[in-house]
């Protein structure tokens, strides 16, 4: 190792060497030189002699270290010739200064950290700077000493062991600056502007490391303090461990700290110049025009950080316009120290940052040369550099940067202001970096600049998309930086929530998504085929980044059913990412790290709040714009909306705060002579304040508001009320006499400000003319000349206008006519743009305007409503009108974003036009040509696809259009396999009104199709029939598991509707989706109950209809279908208590009710006997449908249904019941009643027997099992326990066989009669009183006339037979169960008994007297009073009403005599009994209501005379009368006796 003086000789005494050495030192100009290098020398071996012998014992073999004080170099002593020499002219002996210094400086042996001996005000490292610096005299200065001044300012800039600040910093980087323009070697251009780039990123991330840590210093303390009160003794603060451990790296990595930085520095300028001479090799040479991307700084490998492209070597130059540029840069910056010495930095470092940031905004600043640029210029190079350099601070930015006021305030003052003149360049790489250089300014510090991105974004970037007369370059590099804006979810929203939600700002979103929108439809781009295509990409690119940040920003709230698919992830990577760019589709990327935190102006997000903010901001301009139409009309509005008061105040209050409103509108309107009007426009001015200014300032302040009306009456009262107040605000001005004077001048002012800048005036006013026409008018007096003069040359120099607002370019009208009008007239425009964003941006640079980090979800939704539209236009026309697959593949992504979008917040109005949209671009819907069909057809197809998967949950009534589709796509499948060509539609037109099934679209077959064309369409349509497009079909029934409730069943009821629709086709009915629903069917038969029974609500009434269909095949599959359903669903078993099989199977029943078809019915009967052979064991509610179904099959005449029917009916009874009796309960009635209507049917006598029968075992089983029918309730709970056997058991069997008594033939009721009776006989002794007489009134029903036929021969017959069986069984059972039943049905029975002896039937009446008798007879000991009186009492009653009164008056020739008269004379006859059977029948109890109310019909009405057969009758009455009296012993003996006398009596 050497000794620590060998590095002082191997730097200095070698370099002092060579300088003694070279022949240009002999010169005499240099004597002072080659003196001091000789001194120099000299000291250095005098220096190195004495410590070598004081130090021989501990000479050190290491480098001495740079901070040791002993071994740092007298900078004061040997600097001197170094001086000297880099002042020479000679560029070897500067070269070998430079290089000496620089090397000094790299090791740490030259700090300059002592005061300046020739100005102690400054230190010695700025002397060294400025040395170094003065090395560089223009472009005649040597390109090795270029480069080597280049090397030495990059060390002294970037070192860490001496301090350049201020005015230091500022000179390197000006040297470096000018470097890079005067050079004319490329290696020295590019090793300037990267040296540039190196310099900055150290100054500002030094800045950054500063503020961090002292940040970290004041945690540490604060964890220093809170461990001392913890007492932590036991461990070092963690500061001194820190420190410790600095101390102990430092001995070791001090070794190679001087090679080190020697070596960073040699190997950051070696790879500079390498990559330099190898892009002069390549001739590297940036061309206008190209994209975005390629103009945007890109990365050096050697630095990490972003530097420009490297341009060809700048033309020879004069050197007189460096130095004037030098010269002017030196001004700058000079001013630069002097301006910010109040402001307050809270590190030297923040200072030097600052100072150079404001340097380099100013430079951006100086405006071009007038006429066309050379692009080899100073000027043009020199803002092309500032503005690069910009551009890389802005993006590596700390959090210093984005958060201090004085940088922000910078930013507003300088950058903002250059931003709006460089933003709207003709000069292409000025324009391109400035919207970089926004972009980025919108990624960092958006939260800060609300009122200058409006301004940029209104002014620039829309302005050029809307006029028609912009370049296409222009409009192709705003629509890159766009692609960059609109790929961030963050962005976006911010945009949205801070501008379109502001009552006050642009509606920038809305703007921009409809400027995108005709940009992706063509409209207006003025440019070449190939470029309107790029643009219209472009365009579509955009819209569906916003579309997929909008999706990015709402997926928390989505729900994806099946997640094969990732829609938010692009679909491929664009070409535009350069390093401005944002991170694609990402809420969490530097757009929205631009540092919400210590901003003071953020505003918490509320989407309610701002929902709100933007439904009265669009009252607001529905108001506005009615204003600039209508006044008045306006006014009110804005008063009926309650957004103005009806105050003059409010309304001038209005007037100079909305922008929006029309100057000249406004201007009229105060110009008005209503008085209202005048009110106002005297509040207008009122609301002013001119005090201390002067008058033409205040009448321009007056004036910027509003455009003066064209009438001289109301300029008078606005110049009336405008002098007036002037006075009032400056009363002690002393300069004009009254009002009146100013009213005068400024009268006399605004006609020379029109005189002087009209150019319809050519001989302009003299200042002479103007003060000899003002004389006199102060109160008879002249105003001074002075005075006068200066207003002359005032609105000479400026003329009077009104504030700046936005600028409106031209966006319609006639074409431009050549390329160079057009650019004549952009030109323009672009001057007014530059203008006016200028004005409005110095306007706003001192504002502070809230801005609102968006951080909800909902935003989305108001977000899409107001832009669906656009989206929709230019997603349809880009479908319609072409056919690139780019173009199609954005369109088809943009769509379906949309759909994710209106689905997750359930805008349907929108959902379901992009679902329309989509699906009509498919071409498989009715009124589409499928023969059109193209790739971008297919595509459509599968994105539709895709949607259904993805967004099942949320399509709601869209699935219809979906499912038509895929309905279509079937039978394009068969067509694209060849299997129905024959089906293709050829028509071209449709005739209107004639509408079509979409399978009638295809029901044409071709006649003459050329075959090629046939070959193409099957080739086109064979895609459809693809591995992946019949998966994916697949995937969406089979997915339909994963759909919710409520998605599931808006699923199922667009299938049925589909289904529907394929099945009306009466040519060509297909069966598809009626397949695909009982696949669904089965896939979601595990749902849990609540959502079935919504799903089979639907589609058991489509099966209800596909089973009714009258095509024999369809209606077969669906009840074949419905059978395996059945047999799956019923496989699961029910609990008790549950309906749904009831439900599930009630289609069978509608069906088989519904459809007369026998093959169909068959089909059902031998369905439903399947279910019960092979799953009765899991059968419950579903008994109900079955009995049902079979109810239905007994009453037809196909023998085979009614015998399948009946076999199933008979093991149900015979085997079922036995088994499973409990879970049939609930059924037994609906059983009871089938086997009721089997034994109705009249075709089939032996199967009616057979069901009587098993009728028979009905009632056994419910003799059997009372206490199963007691224990089940059911579902009528209101029935007590004890009456549930009757109700649910006995009363059905009773019923049915009455029924089956009422409506058979003689022998099938005869055979119920029996078996009712014999029922009773046998199981009557459980019956209670109230069931027996429910038993009578069915019982009753047998004699009921209304029920009997109205033939008369089949009337006898019933009478007689059936009639006559019930009456001798009803007494029989009745004489059996006396004991239980006289005392509730006695009196019924005599009146049924009564009835009978009235009908005109002889075999009947005879049964009733018998009847009668066999009663009495059987039961007559029995017998209380009560019912002995009853009993007389009937007998008397019947003798009464039943007299033969014509054969008790009969004579010989009195055959005319009238019935009246004979009842009368029979009447006075038998006075006497009739007194005694009143008496009996004030005794007798009444006898039950119902059935008295019954027969009252026939028990009143009076006996005819008919025939004498009567008389036989009524003997029999009389021997019955005295059998009784003869053959019972009666308690009552006497009583009887005489009444039966009395019967006798009247008898004979």
């Amino acid at each position: 190792m050497k000794q620590p003086h060998s590095a002082k000789e191997m730097f200095i005494t070698r370099a002092l060497e060579k300088i003694l050495s070279d022949k240009e030192i002999k010169r005499s100009y240099h004597s002072q030189l080659k003196k001091a290098c000789e001194v120099a020398l000299k000291d250095i071996k005098s220096e190195v002699s004495f410590r070598e012998e004081g130090a021989k014992e501990d000479r050190s073999d290491t480098l001495p270290l740079p901070k040791d004080g002993s071994t740092v170099i007298d900078a004061d002593k040997y600097f001197l010739p170094f001086e000297l020499a880099c002042q020479s002219k000679c560029s070897r002996i500067v070269v070998i200064a430079l290089d000496c210094l620089q090397k000094l400086i790299a090791y740490g042996h030259l700090v300059g950290g002592t005061p300046d001996n020739l100005n102690p005000g400054k230190l010695l490292i700025d002397r060294i700077v400025e040395t170094v610096c003065i090395c560089f005299q223009g472009t005649q200065t040597d390109e090795g000493v270029q480069l080597q001044i280049i090397k030495a300012l990059l060390t002294a800039v970037t070192s860490s062991s001496c301090e350049v600040h201020e005015g230091s910093v500022l000179q390197a980087v000006r040297t470096c600056y000018n470097i890079y323009l005067a050079s004319r070697n490329l290696i020295n251009q590019t090793t300037a502007k990267a040296t540039l780039t190196q310099m900055l990123n150290v100054i500002f991330a030094r800045m950054e490391s500063q503020a961090e840590l002292e940040e970290k210093k004041k945690i540490e303390d604060e964890q220093k303090v809170t461990q001392s009160d913890s007492n932590a003794e036991d461990s070092d603060p963690p500061s001194e461990l820190i420190v410790q451990d600095v101390q102990q790296n430092g001995e070791v990595d001090n070794e190679h700290a001087e090679h080190s930085t020697e070596e960073i520095v040699s190997s950051i300028v070696g790879e500079l110049i390498s990559a330099a001479v190898e892009s002069e090799t390549e001739n590297a040479v940036v061309q206008n025009g190209e994209h975005l991307s390629d103009e945007l700084p890109s990365t050096s490998p050697a630095l990490g950080r972003p530097v420009g492209k490297v341009r060809s070597p700048m033309s020879d130059q004069a050197s007189h316009h460096c130095s004037e540029y030098t010269e002017d840069t030196v001004s700058i910056e000079s001013g630069d120290l002097h301006e910010q010495t109040h402001t307050k930095f809270s590190h030297v470092l923040q200072k030097d940052a600052f100072l150079v940031f404001r340097s380099l905004c100013k430079l951006s600043m100086k405006p071009l040369p007038d006429g066309p640029v050379d692009p080899k210029s100073h000027e043009l190079r020199s803002k092309i550099l500032s503005l690069q350099l910009l551009l890389s601070i802005l993006q590596n930015a700390g959090p210093v940067f984005r958060t201090n006021d004085m940088f922000i305030n910078a930013i507003k003052q300088y950058l903002c202001v250059a931003l709006s003149k460089n933003g709207v360049s003709s000069v292409p790489d000025v324009f391109e970096l400035s919207l970089a250089i926004f972009v980025t300014l919108l990624s960092n510090f958006k939260t800060h600049l609300k009122m200058q991105i409006e301004v940029f974004f209104k002014e620039i970037f829309l302005n050029i998309l809307e006029t028609t007369s912009s370049s296409f370059e222009h409009k192709w590099m705003v629509i890159q930086a766009l692609t960059r804006i609109c790929a961030d979810a963050q962005s976006v929203v911010d945009i949205y929530i801070n501008y379109d939600c502001d009552l006050a700002l642009v509606n920038i979103f809305e703007r921009l998504v409809n400027d995108l929108s005709k940009i992706a439809q063509g409209v207006e781009l003025g440019a070449s085929l190939n470029q309107e295509k790029s643009m219209r990409i472009k365009g579509l690119e955009c819209l569906v980044s916003i579309l997929k940040c909008m999706v990015e920003w709402s997926r928390d709230i989505y729900v994806n059913p099946t997640p094969q698919t990732n829609l938010a992830s692009p679909a491929e990577n664009h070409s535009d990412s350069g390093k401005g760019s944002l991170s694609t589709h990402s809420s969490s990327s530097l757009l929205s790290a631009g540092s919400s935190q210590n901003v003071p102006n953020l505003r918490l997000d509320n989407p309610e709040q701002f929902e709100s903010i933007k439904q009265q901001k669009g009252i607001l301009e529905q108001g506005i714009d009615l204003f600039n139409r209508k006044p008045k009309k306006g006014l009110e509005f804005l008063r009926q909306q309650g957004l103005l008061q009806d105050t003059p105040k409010d309304v001038a209050a209005l007037f100079h705060n909305e922008e929006r409103l029309d100057n000249t509108v406004i201007g009229d309107f105060m110009g008005e002579n209503e008085n209202f009007n005048k009110e106002v426009m005297y509040e207008y001015v009122d609301l002013m304040n001119f005090a201390g200014r002067d008058f033409v300032s205040a009448l321009r302040g007056f004036l910027e508001g509003f455009r003066l009306p064209g009438e001289a009456q109301k300029i008078d009262r606005l110049m009336e009320k405008f002098a007036a107040r002037f006075c009032e605000c400056n009363s002690s001005m002393g300069i004009f006499a009254s009002a009146d004077t100013a009213y005068v001048l400024a009268y006399s002012i605004i006609m020379l400000a029109t005189d002087l800048h009209s150019v319809s005036v050519k001989q302009k006013m003299t200042k002479e003319q103007y003060i000899r026409m003002n004389r006199g008018i102060n109160d008879s007096k002249d105003l001074p000349e002075e005075y006068l003069s200066q207003i002359y040359d005032e609105i000479a120099e400026t003329e009077i206008s009104m504030k700046p607002t936005s600028s409106k370019p031209s966006r319609k009208g006639a074409p431009v006519g050549t390329e160079k009008q057009r650019k004549v007239i952009y030109n323009m425009e672009m001057e007014q743009m530059a203008h006016t964003a200028k004005a409005l941006m110095e306007s706003v640079s001192h504002l502070e305007a809230p801005f609102t980090a968006a951080t909800q979800l909902d935003h989305v939704r108001p977000m899409f409503k107001v832009a669906w539209t656009s989206f929709l236009a230019a997603f349809s026309i880009g479908l319609q009108v072409c056919d690139d697959p780019k173009i199609a593949s954005l369109c088809l992504d943009g769509l379906r974003c949309a759909i994710r979008i209106s689905c997750i917040f359930r805008m349907e109005l929108e959902r379901d036009a992009y679902v329309q949209a989509l699906s009509r671009f498919t071409l498989l819907t009715a009124n589409s040509q499928i023969t059109e069909m193209k790739a971008k057809n297919i595509d459509t197809i599968k994105t539709l696809i895709a949607v259904a998967q993805t967004d099942g949950n949320y399509l709601g009534k869209s699935w219809l259009e979906i499912l038509k589709c895929i309905s279509q796509l079937e039978l394009a499948q068969l067509i694209g396999t060849g299997v129905r060509t024959r089906y293709i539609s050829t028509s071209t037109t449709a005739k209107p009104g004639n509408h079509k099934t979409p399978d009638e679209s295809f029901a044409h077959p071709v006649s003459k199709m050329d075959q090629k064309r046939m070959a193409s369409l099957q080739e086109s349509m064979g895609e459809t029939s693809s591995q992946s497009v019949v998966v994916a079909v697949d995937r969406i029934f089979t997915g339909s598991t994963r759909l919710d409730g409520e998605a599931i069943v808006d699923f199922v009821t667009a299938l049925c509707h589909v289904s529907e629709e394929e099945l009306s086709s009466h040519a060509h009915p297909r069966m598809f989706s009626l397949q695909k629903i009982v696949e669904i069917s089965y896939y979601n038969m595990g749902r849990i109950r609540l959502q079935w029974s919504r799903i089979w609500e639907i589609l058991g009434d489509h099966f209800n209809k596909v089973g009714c269909n009258p095509n024999e095949d369809i209606a077969f599959f669906a009840v074949d279908s419905l059978r395996q359903l059945s047999m799956k669903f019923i496989e699961k078993g029910e609990f008790a208590n549950f309906r749904f099989q009831k439900d599930f199977l009630r289609p069978f029943e509608h069906i088989m009710k519904k459809n007369r078809s026998p093959t169909i019915r068959d089909m059902v009967v031998r369905c439903v006997a399947q279910m019960v052979n092979s799953q009765a064991h899991n059968i419950k509610s579903g008994w109900k449908n079955i009995f049902s179904v079979f109810h239905l099959a007994a009453s037809d005449y196909d023998e085979s249904i009614v015998e399948l029917a009946f076999q199933t009916m008979g093991k149900i009874i015979s085997s079922v019941f036995e088994k499973y009796f409990t879970a049939m309960i609930d059924s037994f009635q609906d059983a009871v009643k089938c086997l009721s209507e089997f034994a109705c049917n009249a075709a089939f006598p032996d199967t009616s027997m057979e069901a009587i029968r098993l009728i028979r075992n009905c009632a056994k089983y419910v003799s059997d099992r009372p206490q199963l029918f007691q224990e089940h309730a059911g579902e009528d709970l209101t029935i007590p326990a004890e009456d549930r056997v009757w109700v649910k058991g006995w009363f059905p069997v009773l019923f049915e066989l009455s029924c089956v008594i009422n409506r058979c033939k003689l022998d099938v009721r005869t055979r119920g009669l029996t078996v009712m009776f014999e029922i009773m006989k046998t199981y009557g002794d459980t019956f209670k009183h109230h069931w027996w007489r429910d038993i009578f009134r069915v019982l009753f029903r047998i004699f009921d006339n209304m029920k009997l036929p109205e033939q008369q021969n089949e009337k006898a017959e019933w009478m007689t037979t059936t009639c006559n069986h019930a009456l001798y069984a009803i007494v029989d059972v009745f004489t059996q169960y006396f004991d239980s039943l006289y005392e509730v049905l006695l009196d019924d029975l005599y009146v049924q008994l009564y009835w009978c002896v009235q009908q005109d039937n002889e075999q009947l009446a005879r049964s009733g007297t018998n009847c009668l008798e066999n009663l009495v007879i059987s039961c007559g000991n029995k017998f209380n009073e009560e019912t002995w009186d009853k009993t007389c009492a009937l007998v008397l009653d019947v003798f009464h009403k039943t007299l033969p009164t014509g054969l008790l008056t009969w004579r010989r020739g009195d055959l005319d005599v009238s019935g009246s008269s004979l009842h009368s004379s029979a009447a006075v006859h038998h006075e006497d009994v009739i007194d005694d059977a009143d008496v009996v029948t004030s005794r007798q109890r009444a006898p039950s209501q119902d059935h008295r109310e019954r027969r009252s019909h026939s028990l009143s009405k009076p006996a005819e005379d008919h025939r004498w057969g009567e008389l036989c009758v009524k003997s029999r009455w009389l021997n019955a009368s005295l059998a009784v009296h003869g053959k019972i012993d009666c308690p009552f003996a006497g009583y009887s006796r005489r009444c039966l006398l009395s019967v006798w009596c009247s008898w004979s």
